[in-house]
């Protein structure tokens, strides 16, 4: 990953970060602390705003990311009191091919071996759903299963599987 740094003459500093696909991030940090967050689709295009922060909200955001709050582990040798299972939540798209299926009818179990624990749907937990619940777009499916099966489930619910 690129990261550009230059002045911004009566400003501050800017610093633009290449991401995947053209997409870039460019940090406006204003000489009073204020920073400001752009994402650009493309070399060409224009930036998006995406934030507007305070000096303070800004360097709270900084040790956020940087993992001051929070250290990231390496996941495959983390060790959970579920064994190999881990828990992880799917979202059903509107063009999924699960959606107005019913858990039965959709196979999920079947083709992917993970267990569905939960749909979060709107403001709504639905929890230990039975098998005749209906999928809908914009569910949170929370499932259980190993890696392996996190991932069938993931393309299942993408339709790529």
């Amino acid at each position: 990953m690129r990261v550009y740094e230059s002045e911004v003459p009566g400003v501050g500093r800017k610093f633009e970060l290449e991401l995947t696909g053209g997409t870039s991030v460019v940090v406006v940090v204003h000489h009073d602390g204020r920073c400001e967050l752009f994402r650009r689709d493309g070399p060409d295009a224009d930036g998006e705003k995406i934030l507007d922060l305070k000096g303070e909200q800004a360097n709270r955001l900084g040790s956020i990311l940087e993992g001051a709050y929070f250290e990231s582990v390496d996941v495959d040798s983390l060790s959970v009191p579920l064994g190999e299972a881990i828990i992880e939540w799917v979202e059903v798209g509107t063009g999924s091919p699960v959606a107005g299926e019913t858990l039965e009818s959709s196979e999920i179990r079947t083709e992917t071996g993970t267990s569905i624990i939960a749909i979060q749907r709107g403001e709504e937990t639905v929890s230990n759903p039975d098998a005749d619940t209906e999928l809908e777009p914009g569910d949170l499916l929370v499932a259980v299963g190993t890696r392996e099966e996190q991932a069938e489930l993931a393309a299942l619910v993408e339709g790529s599987a």
